[in-house]
C-alpha cells in the first residue's frame, strides 16, 4: 500500500510540474484564442516533360579511338533507299560519330556505326549524361525485302 501511495504521489508531482502558468497566473491553454487561418495554396499543374527528338548527327572521320556502337533501331526512309538510324550516345566533343560502315549483299544490309573521342575534346571535362542521336545513310540499292542487322552486336 505504501508503495502505491508513493507511485501516486510521485506522478501528481510529475503533471503538476509539467503545466505551465500564463503571465496571468492562469494555467496555458494548448487551444488558440483565435481561429487560426491557413492561406490555400494553389499550383498550376506543369505538364509532363515530352520526350526529345533525337540529335541528328553526321560523321566526323577524325574521332580518336573509335570503336563500334550499337544502334537501338533502324528505320527505312525515302522509299528504302535510306535508313534513319537511333541510339544512345555521350555528349559532344566527349563522343562523337566517327563513321558508318554499310555492307550490302542481297539478303541483308549490315549498318556499323563507329564513335569515339573529338580531337577538340582533348582537355575537356565530360559529364556522362546518355542523349539520343540520330543519322541516315544512303543504301547503293533500295532497301526492298533485305533485313537490316546491326553490325556492332556480337
Amino acid at each position: 500500500m505504501r508503495t502505491t501511495t508513493a507511485t501516486l504521489l510521485a506522478g501528481s508531482l510529475l503533471v503538476a510540474g509539467c503545466a505551465t502558468a500564463s503571465p496571468s497566473g492562469q494555467a496555458a491553454s494548448t487551444v488558440p484564442r483565435s481561429p487560426v487561418v491557413a492561406t490555400p495554396v494553389t499550383t498550376t499543374p506543369t505538364p509532363a516533360p515530352t520526350a526529345k527528338a533525337p540529335k541528328p548527327v553526321k560523321p566526323t572521320g577524325d574521332a580518336v579511338n573509335p570503336h563500334k556502337v550499337q544502334w537501338t533501331s533502324a528505320k527505312p526512309v525515302a522509299k528504302g533507299t535510306k535508313v534513319k538510324l537511333t541510339w544512345w550516345s555521350g555528349v559532344a566533343p566527349c563522343t562523337v560519330l566517327d563513321r558508318v560502315k554499310v555492307r550490302e549483299t542481297s539478303k541483308r544490309v549490315t549498318i556499323t556505326l563507329y564513335e569515339g573521342a573529338s580531337p577538340k575534346a582533348k582537355g575537356v571535362s565530360c559529364i556522362m549524361i546518355a542523349i539520343e542521336k540520330t543519322t541516315t545513310v544512303k543504301l547503293k540499292h533500295p532497301l526492298g525485302k533485305r533485313k537490316i542487322v546491326d553490325g556492332a552486336k556480337p
